[in-house]
This record gives structure tokens, C-alpha cells and sequence, in this order.
């Protein structure tokens, strides 16, 4: 049992995937909401693991390693607060009995909040499928 990290409407759905949670601000757009496990969006949506929006445009906007930096250190920041942090403990919980996907929308996982979710949840113990 795992928790694959996933780029929602691009990454393929796997026959033994689990649920799918969008860790995102908003949902897609143009999509309607019946469609979106369908085309590989997500089943379920966690914005409270989204970065808070004016976040978000900070971490689009970051240029270099150092704006990016400031952006990851922000975001463990609002993970930290209580709902977020119990949230991602009880996903790291269920990564041992259950599969699981999260993801977002970004092209760049290594400039995307994902990356630093990934992170997160090694940290609490979670177990990560790296397909």
C-alpha cells in the first residue's frame, strides 16, 4: 500500500491506483464536476493542501533556487497549522493500509508544491510509490 504523487489530467490512472486527491486551489477548469475521476482529475478534493492563493502566486512567480526557497519555507509553514498537519498525518497513516494518489496541475514537479508534499509525507513516515 502507498501514496503515488501524480500531475492530476495527465498522469495515467493505475488499475490499483485508489483514490485520487486533488491537493489543488481550484478545480479544473472547463471540466464538468461528474467528469472529473472520469478523466483523471481526481475522486476526491483536498484544497487544504494547496498552497493559500496569494502562496500560490508566489510560488508561479518564483525565478531562482532563493525565490523558491522563500516559497517552500512559506508553504511548510501553512502545513504546519493544525488541519493541514492532522491531515497529512492521517494520509501517511493510510499510505500502510490503502493506496492512494495526490497531485496537482503543475508540468514541473520540481517547481510545484507537490514536490514539497512528497516531502511532507516522508517525513510523517508515509509510504511512497515511486512509479
Amino acid at each position: 500500500m502507498s501514496i503515488r504523487i501524480v500531475q492530476l489530467g495527465v498522469t495515467p490512472r493505475l488499475p490499483d491506483e485508489g483514490a485520487r486527491l486533488g491537493t489543488v486551489r481550484r478545480p479544473p477548469r472547463g471540466i464538468r464536476k461528474e467528469d472529473y475521476a472520469r478523466l483523471g482529475y481526481y475522486d476526491s478534493w483536498l484544497p487544504l493542501l494547496a498552497p493559500s492563493a496569494e502562496l500560490m502566486a508566489r510560488g508561479k512567480a518564483a525565478e531562482d533556487d532563493r525565490q523558491w526557497a522563500a516559497f517552500a519555507k512559506a508553504y511548510r509553514k501553512e502545513m504546519g497549522e493544525s488541519a493541514p498537519s492532522q491531515l497529512l498525518d492521517a494520509l501517511a497513516a493510510l499510505s500502510h493500509s490503502a493506496n492512494l494518489s495526490v497531485g496537482c496541475y503543475c508540468d514541473d514537479p520540481q517547481r510545484c508544491h507537490r514536490s514539497l508534499l512528497t516531502q511532507l509525507l516522508e517525513e510523517r513516515g508515509a509510504a511512497l510509490r515511486g512509479d
